[in-house]
């Protein structure tokens, strides 16, 4: 505990920030940009060295800088006009309460992880269920699939729909799990980080998937095969929903 102690009391610090109705929007979509510069920069650098194209999953395709711009507003847009009106009446209903004593560091690992592969549970029923009912696919999830070769800005390029039920799926486990707000936020920090790494369209030496052992977390190469082939591949970050249902695709 004593090790997230000075962390969380540097948190509690910020009190009125973090017990704003503002707070939550402006935490997810500055992270969300934040996570994206450095797959932003690279796609720049990488079309002029060939050290780092060799990382790109798909070398043969670039996003365009107009092609950022589209997403960059659509998610700007999405967070004012979706987001922060479903997070102000979340605040208005849910009043934060910032504890003084901070979790064990097992404790919070434990528990970021829990939360980890519930949501891929989520996600995958979720994401199975949208691209085998047409109707649902055309509806909701076919915007997410424009774009056949990802790049970092494209994570959150998706419906309405799409944006708000995952996010409710991101927002309601640490509830479930009675998480520690400081959990809570390192959930939502290691998720938008995740899901910026799977669409961003390189497979980098660090990337998480080669850091976890035995092919059990998938990555951007997992994902990236996803928009590819349509077909396969629907858990977000591990393998093995997709090995127990038949849809997973070697990368």
């Amino acid at each position: 505990r004593l090790c997230l102690q000075s962390l969380w009391d540097f948190v509690t610090e910020k009190e009125p920030l973090i017990k704003s109705p503002f707070f939550p929007v402006l935490f997810s979509f500055t992270a969300y940009m934040a996570f994206c510069l450095p797959y932003i920069a690279l796609d720049f650098l990488s079309t002029r060295l060939q050290n780092l194209r060799k990382y790109k999953i798909q070398p043969q395709n670039y996003p365009t800088l107009g092609m950022m711009v589209l997403c960059i507003i659509q998610s700007a847009y999405h967070h004012v006009v979706f987001i922060f009106p479903v997070t102000f009446l979340h605040w208005y209903w849910r009043p934060v309460n910032l504890p003084v004593v901070a979790p064990e560091l097992p404790e919070l690992l434990l528990e970021v992880g829990a939360c980890l592969l519930l949501f891929d549970f989520e996600y995958f029923l979720w994401h199975l269920l949208h691209h085998k009912v047409p109707w649902l696919y055309k509806t909701f999830h076919k915007v997410h699939h424009k774009h056949v070769s990802t790049f970092a800005l494209t994570t959150q390029y998706s419906s309405v729909w799409e944006l708000l039920s995952l996010g409710f799926f991101a927002a309601i486990n640490p509830v479930l799990l009675g998480c520690h707000p400081l959990t809570e936020m390192t959930f939502f920090l290691v998720n938008i980080w995740l899901s910026v790494e799977d669409h961003s369209g390189y497979d980098l030496p660090w990337s998480t998937h080669r850091l976890v052992p035995f092919g059990l977390y998938g990555g951007a190469p997992h994902h990236d095969l996803h928009h590819l082939k349509f077909k396969s591949n629907y858990a977000p970050y591990f393998t093995h929903w997709d090995k127990l249902f038949g849809t997973f695709m070697e990368s």
